[in-house]
């Protein structure tokens, strides 16, 4: 099939050639027609499928041409990364019509907004939060709205906007057409989507929460936080790393990371960092220099896992294992789009197991383990981070069996357990070999040998 099967005007059908599509992705053969004949969809693809041109395209060619000053379809989305992203879509592919686009979300003073939607639009794309900061302050008509499509709604979930968009679904005419898409179709979203469509087509081209077939995924086991950061600075050295996505959970270890590989690994011209404490330009700026080849590393929290919509990305590195499991999905989501293939490489630890074997439960596969290479010098795991990540496996098995009353008591830390920590030479009594009574060896690997124990996947 190609897009010259669907009942498309010849303005949308230019554009899809200069954008390059050559054929249509599953979801959109199977959305596009669906949407153009006036069914409710209820749309379940992975990232990278082409699943924003799947809705846009038909929302085009329905809504025709500029008219009037009240929108008439509404797109929402939950960051404004990805508002940003659908937006430059609709531009790319409505770029021969007269239709008027504003994208809304928060970030920047709204008067810029509220003058646009003063002098007409058509399509409006905004996030639920900015949406009804204007609409109760009687800048936004909605009476007119004929679509509403809800992208990435597992993740609008996730970041607690049901209670707004709940109160969108009041003010907005009940006679509309309903568009849901998500990546993952958890029970909550399966529930909403009763409420919000009404006798929905669902269109699921691949099982829930299947990860892309274009990107290959590995393993790295390592014991703690500094030998992951010598990993990474092995791994950033390779030529074939040309265009990375670093993944990580906090603000914190992203500034880190970033300083670290400017310091370490390339020039500070070639990596950027973004995350919630980053500016509206910084994060733009950023990502704009992703798309340009200017930067070669961009390091993000999750916040940035949507709506980063950047060809050729080589890699994706999951430095901190996601604690929502459907992440993982968005985050290897960045590399392997458009029929590229990618590498999704992710860091475990001891305590991120339990959150690695879970995510394979819900992707339905087993991602394989790599060796750690011989080049990387794994480092002796501090006390504290030592006892932190005991604890944590605890907790683990406490949520597993309610039964379980703990295997791991704090123990206090002997002056030559808070010298290793803090990097002293052996200053155990009687030396780094020193005996403890009863004859017990003393502990090992001070002169920074590679433990010969670490993480229960091992370093096969």
């Amino acid at each position: 099939m190609t897009f010259e099967d669907f009942n498309l005007n010849r303005q949308l059908l230019n554009a899809v050639s200069e954008a390059g599509y050559e054929q249509p992705t599953d979801i959109q053969e199977q959305a596009i027609p669906l949407i153009l004949a006036g069914h409710d969809v209820l749309g379940i693809a992975q990232t990278g499928t082409g699943k924003t041109a799947a809705y846009v395209l038909p929302i085009l060619y329905k809504v025709k041409y500029a008219q009037g000053s009240a929108p008439r379809a509404l797109i929402l989305a939950p960051t404004r990364e990805l508002v940003m992203q659908i937006g430059d879509a609709i531009e790319q592919l409505g770029q021969y019509t007269d239709l008027r686009t504003l994208c809304l979300y928060g970030g920047l003073g709204p008067k810029t907004q509220i003058e646009a939607l003063t002098a007409g639009v058509d399509i409006l794309v905004s996030t639920p939060g900015r949406f009804m900061d204007l609409y109760l302050r009687g800048d936004i008509i909605t009476k007119e709205l004929k679509v509403m499509v809800l992208d990435e709604a597992d993740k609008m979930m996730d970041m607690g906007f049901m209670p707004q968009i709940r109160r969108i679904l009041e003010i907005i005419p009940r006679k509309r057409q309903n568009l849901l898409f998500s990546a993952t179709f958890p029970e909550k979203v399966e529930k909403f989507s009763f409420e919000f469509l009404e006798f929905p087509t669902r269109i699921e081209v691949t099982p829930q929460a299947t990860t892309a077939t274009t990107v290959n995924q590995v393993i790295y086991s390592v014991p703690n936080l500094h030998t992951k950061i010598n990993l990474l600075g092995y791994l950033l050295q390779d030529p074939a790393f040309q265009k990375v996505m670093i993944f990580v959970r906090s603000k914190e270890v992203a500034d880190n990371i970033h300083k670290f590989i400017s310091r370490k690994v390339f020039s500070e011209d070639e990596v950027r960092v973004i995350h919630a404490n980053k500016g509206q330009n910084t994060r733009i700026n950023a990502m704009q220099a992703f798309r340009d080849n200017t930067i070669r590393v961009l390091v993000a929290t999750d916040v940035a896992a949507r709506g980063i919509d950047v060809q050729e990305v080589t890699h994706v590195i999951n430095f901190d294992v996601p604690l929502i499991y459907e992440d993982y999905v968005h985050r290897i989501g960045r590399t392997g789009r458009a029929f590229r293939t990618g590498e999704a490489i992710t860091f475990v630890t001891e305590a991120e197991e339990y959150h690695i074997e879970k995510i394979e439960k819900i992707i339905g596969q087993e991602i394989p383990v790599e060796f750690l290479p011989e080049a990387v010098e794994v480092t002796n795991t501090p006390f504290q981070e030592r006892q932190d990540m005991l604890r944590e496996v605890d907790d683990q098995r406490k949520k597993e069996d309610p039964t379980f009353k703990g295997a791991f008591h704090e123990k206090k830390a002997r002056p030559w357990q808070k010298a290793q920590a803090a990097g002293r030479p052996g200053s155990k009594p009687g030396g780094p070999k020193a005996s403890k009574p009863g004859g017990r060896p003393g502990p090992k690997n001070s002169g920074g040998k590679k433990p010969t124990s670490g993480p229960k996947r091992g370093r096969r």
